[in-house]
């Protein structure tokens, strides 16, 4: 049981976080901080919030888990303002869809100030945003990755292991440049791609948009997602990304050359063979 969870960020993660932790009885008592006194009363008002603030300092007070619910570089803007506020016992971690940024601030910030952090990526979420469209069930079989280093506490990695797990999801640790390099290609990658696609059309063949239908749409649909909250993941994790960019560069260059060969054979063996490979995800 944690005494006192302070969630930072009360939008569609954090806000799905209080909600979760109200419902199975996690935390004897809930704080969010936030900057948007409006979001955090609906919280407050709708019993996911014990309480709320817009003072940093104030809300991590005694708290013994901290989620930093935030996008990334605002994780690590304030695990530097936040450190020495923690309790000394206190656990964080954070959803943070990028990794080693964020792990190496808070273990350089651990060097000086004995503080304990162990990164967290819940897979999940929605192009949607903010508080309203939080939800108690949105981490329910969902994958968490948990990203400790040779430093890490084992009791702090199992607490935030337990945390997930106990709001429903399944828990995996990763190295978190092995979790960077993972996420870039199965996260970042797609997300460009989908923003790449709806460029392509809307601005080269916008005569096709009318009639756009499921397809288009179910496949674009990520684009649509928060830009500040992706140009942030873009850049935190760009030298993967942009790994991950070249090797789909090479697939498209390769599948393109198949079709315009003209081969019926060949372009159905290459999509036999991806949808093989799509088949076999779990």
């Amino acid at each position: 049981m944690i005494r006192r969870l302070a969630v930072v960020g009360v939008g569609l993660l954090g806000g799905s976080v209080a909600k979760a932790a109200r419902a199975r009885g996690l935390a004897r008592e809930v704080i969010g901080i936030g900057r948007d006194v409006t979001r955090l009363q609906a919280a407050v008002d709708d019993g996911a919030l014990d309480r709320a603030t817009i003072d940093l300092a104030d809300g991590l007070r005694d708290a013994d888990f901290v989620l930093l619910a935030a996008p990334v570089r605002t994780i690590e803007a304030l695990l530097d303002r936040m450190w020495k506020d923690l309790a000394p016992d206190a656990i964080v971690t954070d959803v943070g869809s990028s990794k080693g940024a964020i792990v190496h601030k808070a273990d350089a910030l651990a060097r000086a100030t004995p503080r304990t952090f162990v990164g967290s990526h819940p897979m999940a979420g929605s192009e949607k945003a903010g508080y309203a469209v939080a939800r108690a069930d949105l981490f329910q079989g969902a994958l968490v990755v948990v990203t400790p280093t040779e430093t890490s506490e084992p009791r702090a990695v199992k607490t935030v292991t337990a945390f997930w797990e106990h709001l429903g999801a399944r828990v995996m640790e990763l190295d978190p440049d092995a979790h960077d390099t993972a996420v870039a290609a199965v996260s970042h990658l797609p997300h460009l791609v989908a923003c790449a696609l709806v460029d392509a059309v809307a601005r080269e063949m916008p005569g096709a948009l009318p009639v756009a239908a499921r397809g288009f749409r179910d496949t674009t649909r990520i684009a649509a997602g928060d830009p500040q909250m992706w140009q942030e993941i873009f850049l935190a994790n760009r030298a993967s990304l942009r790994d991950a960019v070249a090797a789909f560069r090479r697939a498209l260059d390769e599948l393109e050359r198949v079709i315009a060969a003209g081969d019926p054979a060949a372009v159905e063996a290459a999509l036999a063979r991806i949808k093989a490979a799509r088949e076999a995800l779990s």
